[in-house]
């Protein structure tokens, strides 16, 4: 197995390579043969490719297992690449990374806002309101006269499908539980046409417990009751937002680990972005890049029908949840620094073995 190493911008410099330590550590222990490979998106794209995602790194990311991909700061690129798709819109639209999963769960030792909740937002990463994912040619998103700006949103059947496929797939592998977001009440066409697909995929999986759940209602629901919902399936801007609140509630986005995904290629990518005010200040939390790497090794064992990923996933999710009782970086009320984190997650990993 053969990883990417994309540090990218801000905290990307600091977090990747915490990331990728406790990787090793766990190929180690595990005999998993993981070896990785460094490319440059962002700022360093830039400098050395004249481009912040070239071609090259996405050719490579389609030839290797699975990528390390860190945030990105675009709004900070010289005014030559202003206007361009950022790093992670040129890959997700270049590879069909249609699943943007994003996991929640209040962990022991860290102080949440809520007593208990482990779920994951299956968010639609294709579509919807964002004016950069749906179209051919072009933004969704115009303005008509000086006075009015108007955006257009797509919801296909096909990319609904998708995502559904993949909330279910993942729901049968936690506690076989569905929550279907929607607001089909009111928009009848676009949410509605999201709704039946849901429905109609779900039927496929009659082990799962299906609901479906208003948008502003569950907005309400999952701060008063997380502990009910386990997998929630929402199209693209409705999960973007709905699993920041997820990780704020847990904890801090610091916590907010992802992945995006198609059938053939995973990614780890953190939830949260590049925090350009603490970067190089070795402060940064790498939490979400640990899950988000601990999230690919669970995609490759079932991608490749190797056990021994899925065990080594387990094991340094233990680590993790370990470390976090014994010690954490600042934002979460500690005093470790990023690195001295990511070493003691590593030390875990290895000590567990011996």
């Amino acid at each position: 197995m053969k990883l990417l190493v994309l540090n990218g911008d801000g905290i990307g410099p600091e977090i990747v390579p915490a990331g990728k330590k406790c990787l090793e550590a766990v190929s180690d222990a595990h005999d998993l043969g993981i070896t990785f490979e460094e490319e440059h998106i962002g700022l360093k794209g830039i400098e050395l490719h004249g481009h912040a995602c070239s071609e090259k790194v996405i050719k490579r990311i389609q030839e290797l297992d699975g990528a390390i991909f860190g945030p990105h700061d675009n709004v900070n690129y010289p005014s030559a690449h202003q206007g361009y798709p950022n790093p992670s819109g040129v890959v997700r639209r270049s590879l069909g990374l249609f699943a943007n999963m994003r996991p929640s769960k209040t962990r022991p030792g860290v102080p949440a806002h809520v007593p208990k909740m482990d779920i994951v937002i299956a968010r639609e990463n294709m579509e919807g309101f964002y004016a950069d994912r749906n179209m051919h040619k072009g933004g969704a998103e115009f303005m008509a006269n000086p006075d009015l700006a108007q955006s257009i949103r797509n919801i296909s059947r096909s990319a609904t499908k998708n995502i559904a496929r993949a909330g279910c797939e993942f729901a049968m592998q936690r506690r076989k539980k569905i929550s279907i977001i929607h607001k089909a009440n009111v928009m009848k066409m676009t949410d509605g046409l999201w709704r039946e697909v849901c429905l109609d995929v779900a039927k496929d999986y009659p082990e799962l417990e299906v609901e479906e759940v208003i948008l502003d209602a569950f907005a309400a629901h999952i701060v008063r009751r997380p502990q009910e919902f386990d997998v929630v399936i929402c199209s693209n801007m409705y999960g973007d937002i709905f699993s920041d609140l997820a990780s704020e509630l847990a904890g801090g986005l610091g916590l907010g680990g992802s992945i995006n995904a198609s059938n053939d290629v995973c990614i780890a990518q953190c939830a949260h972005g590049s925090a350009p005010d603490i970067a190089g200040r070795n402060i940064a939390n790498p939490t979400a890049m640990i899950i988000s790497c601990t999230m690919m090794l669970t995609w490759l064992a079932s991608k490749h029908d190797k056990p021994k990923f899925k065990k080594a996933a387990l094991s340094l999710e233990a680590a993790l949840a370990a470390q976090l009782l014994d010690g954490r970086t600042r934002d979460l009320g500690g005093d470790m620094n990023c690195d001295s984190f990511a070493a003691a997650v590593a030390e875990k990993v290895l000590n567990d073995q011996q």
